[in-house]
Formats: structure tokens, C-alpha cells, sequence
């Protein structure tokens, strides 16, 4: 399986381009399955080559603006894509993949995914803090390759954000307890008043073996 990361921003980014600019959060699976088509997937879509005719089936983890956009989503559909709304607890089947909604500590309903195509699986949690118990069980019964977790808050303590995004300090905590059921973690949705440049925060999750996503950043597993 492969991510390529269309976005790794959080909603809080300028509209405009700057030094340190991410587009707000989205990936694509195996150039397939399209997670979140916000506001500058199209954008990326162009930057990075991907052929929007490959693009099957959009899911949304929620419906904040900086996730879904509904001209993104026109644009994907016309060009022949499914848009599949799933929900916490429901599975569904698409060609060769399994996805399981899970639920997530959002402000509004919002989805977690885990994605299986053969022996490969997959987890995808931005917007929520910590795992939910039902998001760990799926994790630990089977083992994921790679999961993609929420790192809005970054090493900013206090912040009231912390009941709907994780902290690093929290991703560097569940790691500890999920240990080898992941075998690579990936950050990503980095606020932008809350995160330095990206190469220091890169550096300093490299000392837990964690990798902090940027956009373009495609990893196979």
C-alpha cells in the first residue's frame, strides 16, 4: 500500500501560500481512495501529477471546512468518483480494500478509519484526542503497518484544544502503550500558530521514531 500526503496542515493555516505553508490535511491511498477533499486538494492534485481519473472513492472523516469542501468534491465526482460517507462502526467494502469506521473525541461526529488490503492495514485518525477504546481494540487484534495520527496541538501545554486534538506529548504517550501493534507512525494536521518550522519538529519526534508528515510526502508499507 502506498499515502501520499495531499495536505498535513490543520485549519488554522494562512489562504495564501508562506514559507512554512501545509495545505490543510488530506491523503491518498494507493492513488484510489481520497481522505478528506478539502479546500486545497486540487491544488495538490496538480502540484503532485496525480491523475484524478485513477481517484475511485472519497472519504470524509468530518464535515469541518478544512476536511470537506463540496466544490472539491463535485470536481472528484464528475471525474468519476464515489463519495462513500462512513460512519463509526459500519464497514464497507471497495475492490480489493475492508474499511472500518471508527469513532472519534471530536467536537462534531467525525470518523476514524482502518483500511485492509490483504495482509496490510492501515489506520487514520486525524482531528480527535487519544484513541478511543474501540480505536485501540481494532489496532491490537490485528496490528497496523502505519497509523496517521492527529498532531494539532504539537509541545504546546495547556492549550484547550487538547480535549479534541492530541498533543505530541500524547501521540509520544500512546505510542508507549500500543508499542509494536504499529509498525511506523506518522503525525500529521500541524497547526500552524501552534507548531515551529517543520524541520524542528521532524528532528525532535525522530528521537521516538516517529515521523512528522509534510505535504508530498509519499511512504509505501
Amino acid at each position: 500500500m502506498k499515502i501520499l500526503f495531499l495536505g498535513t496542515g490543520a485549519a488554522d493555516f494562512p489562504k495564501e501560500k508562506c514559507k512554512r505553508f501545509r495545505r490543510t490535511a488530506s491523503a491518498l491511498i494507493d492513488d484510489i481512495i481520497l481522505i478528506d477533499p478539502g479546500p486545497w486538494v486540487l491544488d495538490a492534485i496538480e502540484e503532485y501529477d496525480v491523475d484524478v481519473k485513477k481517484i475511485k472513492y472519497v472519504l470524509a472523516t468530518h464535515h469541518h471546512d478544512d476536511h470537506f469542501n463540496q466544490a472539491t468534491l463535485d470536481h472528484l465526482t464528475r471525474n468519476g468518483a464515489r463519495f462513500i460517507e462512513l460512519a463509526p462502526r459500519e464497514t464497507v467494502i471497495l475492490d480489493d480494500y475492508t474499511i472500518l469506521g471508527l469513532p472519534a473525541n471530536h467536537t462534531v461526529p467525525c470518523t476514524h478509519f482502518v483500511i485492509e488490503k490483504g495482509a496490510k492495514r492501515m489506520f487514520y485518525g486525524l482531528d480527535g484526542a487519544w484513541l478511543t477504546y474501540e480505536a485501540v481494540d481494532a489496532i491490537w487484534k490485528k496490528g497496523v503497518d502505519l497509523a496517521v495520527f492527529d498532531g494539532t496541538i504539537g509541545f504546546v501545554e495547556g492549550d484547550w484544544r487538547v480535549f479534541e486534538h492530541n498533543s505530541l506529548n500524547m501521540i509520544i504517550e500512546m505510542k508507549k502503550s500500543l508499542k509494536s501493534s504499529v509498525k511506523h507512525y506518522v503525525i500529521s494536521h500541524l497547526a500552524y500558530t501552534l507548531h515551529p518550522a517543520h524541520e524542528i519538529v521532524a528532528k525532535e519526534m525522530e528521537k521516538h521514531d516517529i515521523t512528522v508528515a509534510y505535504d508530498g510526502l509519499s511512504i509505501e508499507f
